[in-house]
């Protein structure tokens, strides 16, 4: 027998050693959660400003406005990482933050601003999207507007920044303030089977996508349930110049100061078809306490010819992409811009043939442009004739995402699998023809009250062999082997991405493809398995356990920070 070894209770090496080791992870965690305290205390940052002299353009600035800003993010908040790529491919494309005084002095002096200008700001006056956009403002050296309701000023909800916040906010010149005016509330709110419900909070109006019709407090006349003005004009006028007069009174006495810019609510009414006494003392109002009004959103350019009280802004939804901001932007600028492609190595067995495509690990973010189609062709896979594609779609119920199979270039024919609006169809197209024939269409669920930002989550396993095509969702088959044309005998594999026609009013579109595997097919009416993989883009092993110590590591951080 050899040596007997020493029991590990009584090896006092080992314990030391674990103990070293343990101490070194304290420190590091301490060191760690003591640098964010610090910063979050002492603000280690504070803004530089840019070289104006070198600022020669006059075309004009876009601008951009955030609901909110949450950790992981919400169906309304953007979460702090989507947030942190957003303002990077900006900063990557060249913009630089303006502040107020730069878009006043833009309009009114003529003084030109930065080749490529963006205009920043976060609504609502929220506590949490000061703690979480504060370090990427100081990361990218941005500067931001805080807007904010006067009526949250006054209350004590930790859930908003009270007047001394706000102004402490401002001190290190990242921030500056702006007002959403004095409070949300809704009127001549008829439900979704057209019942009168009248006059709501937003903490009472929770289902507001469910809702047949409402509008905002300053919008219109109050009516009643046949839509017949409850008040007169003087009543109507007398509510309305209340609501500023309280605004006005609540800033002053815990600003000191009314904010220089104000984002009505709601956007794209005024001036767009209201009713003109309603308009009137609205605009009257804006243009005695503000000196500019960002009215509109939807587009987030703003060219020298734009009126200061008619300003528009564009709101970034929290699931879009980084890509995705950028193709919006794209559209309202008409410029090109450099959009993210991520892992090089991945994006390297792809052609991008339309939009923009993100490869992130497992994950391909295929983005369209706008009113267009995304689409990515597998390089290689001319010739594929008995294939399996497995992946999973994980792109928003409202849009479409396709994969092509036996996909001719050249003659532009091709069979598809398409899931579009939670509806799967699959269809062909035979060389010489111009119209694609569907053979199969099936309802994967109602769209009723599915809100835009709903992800779909669906595994599509497709296989082609031979004139057969087979189709599982879920694992489930979703039809018995459908037959496609003989003319379809080889062809690529392609990935597709398009905005809903019909559902959206978002003309750019992120179709989202994990887990993309690609095998040879046995033969049609077989049970032969699939043969050799032919292209992967999911995890391995060693990938996975390195995302997993990762997502360990970030979520210390994220402790850190809640935490201290």
């Amino acid at each position: 027998m050899g040596k007997n070894k020493p029991r590990k209770a009584l090896d006092v090496g080992r314990k030391e050693r674990n103990k070293a080791v343990k101490s070194a992870v304290q420190f590091v965690v301490l060191a760690m959660v003591l640098v964010l305290l610090v910063h979050a205390v002492a603000g280690i940052h504070r803004y530089r400003e840019p070289d104006k002299a070198a600022w020669q353009q006059t075309r004009g600035f876009i601008a951009l406005s955030y609901y909110g800003v949450d950790r992981t993010g919400t169906r309304g908040l953007i979460a702090k990482s989507r947030l942190d790529e957003q303002l990077q491919i900006l900063r990557q494309n060249g913009y630089v933050t303006v502040s107020q005084q730069d878009i006043l002095d833009f309009y009114e002096h003529g003084k030109p601003l930065p080749p490529r200008a963006v205009y920043l700001s976060f609504e609502d006056g929220r506590s949490d999207s000061a703690l979480f956009a504060q370090p990427l403002l100081e990361k990218y050296n941005y500067k931001a507007t805080m807007l904010s309701y006067a009526d949250r000023l006054d209350v004590a909800d930790p859930k908003f920044l009270a007047g001394p916040e706000l102004l402490k906010l401002t001190r290190k010149g990242y921030w500056e303030l702006g007002s959403n005016g004095y409070r949300l509330t809704y009127i001549n709110i008829f439900d979704k089977d057209g019942r009168y419900v009248g006059t709501q909070t937003e903490q009472q109006f929770k289902n507001k996508d469910e809702a047949r019709y409402y509008t905002h407090y300053l919008m219109d006349f109050i009516r009643d349930a046949d839509k017949v003005p409850l008040e007169n004009r003087r009543e109507m006028e007398t509510r309305i110049n209340q609501d500023y007069r309280l605004m006005e009174q609540i800033y002053r006495d815990k600003l000191g100061f009314v904010p220089n810019v104000y984002m009505i609510m709601h956007a794209n009414s005024l001036h767009n078809g209201m009713n003109p006494l309603v308009e009137n003392v609205n605009s009257q109002n804006i243009e005695r306490l503000f000196k500019m009004h960002f009215n509109r959103e939807g587009q987030a350019f703003n060219d020298s010819g734009g009126d200061l009280y008619d300003l528009t802004r564009l709101q970034p939804s929290p699931g879009w992409y980084r890509n995705h901001l950028l193709m919006r932007i794209a559209g309202d600028t008409g410029e090109s811009y450099d959009f993210y492609q991520g892992d090089k190595k991945r994006a390297d067995h792809w052609q991008l043939l339309g939009g923009a495509a993100e490869f992130r690990g497992n994950r391909i973010i295929l983005t369209s442009p706008e009113s267009g189609k995304g689409l990515l062709y597998l390089k290689g896979s001319d010739g594929y004739q008995n294939v399996k594609v497995s992946l999973q779609i994980a792109g928003n119920i409202i849009g479409s995402q396709s994969v092509y199979l036996r996909y001719d270039r050249k003659a532009d024919a091709y069979v598809k699998v398409v899931v579009e609006d939670n509806l799967l169809r699959v269809v062909q197209k035979e060389p010489g023809q111009t119209e694609e024939k569907t053979l199969i269409s099936r309802d994967l669920g109602s769209l009723k009250g599915v809100s835009e930002q709903t992800a779909i989550g669906r595994k599509l396993e497709v296989a082609v062999a031979g004139s057969g095509l087979t189709l599982q969702v879920d694992g489930a088959a979703a039809a018995p082997e459908i037959q496609i044309a003989s003319a379809l005998a080889a062809g690529g594999l392609a990935l597709e991405a398009s905005a809903s026609e019909e559902h959206s009013q978002d003309p750019v579109y992120d179709g989202v493809f994990d887990d993309v595997i690609v095998s040879e097919a046995g033969q049609s009416g077989t049970d032969e398995p699939p043969g050799k993989v032919l292209f992967s883009n999911g995890y391995t092993p060693l990938q996975k356990a390195v995302n997993g110590v990762k997502w360990t590591f970030d979520a210390l951080v994220d402790w850190a920070v809640e935490t201290f």
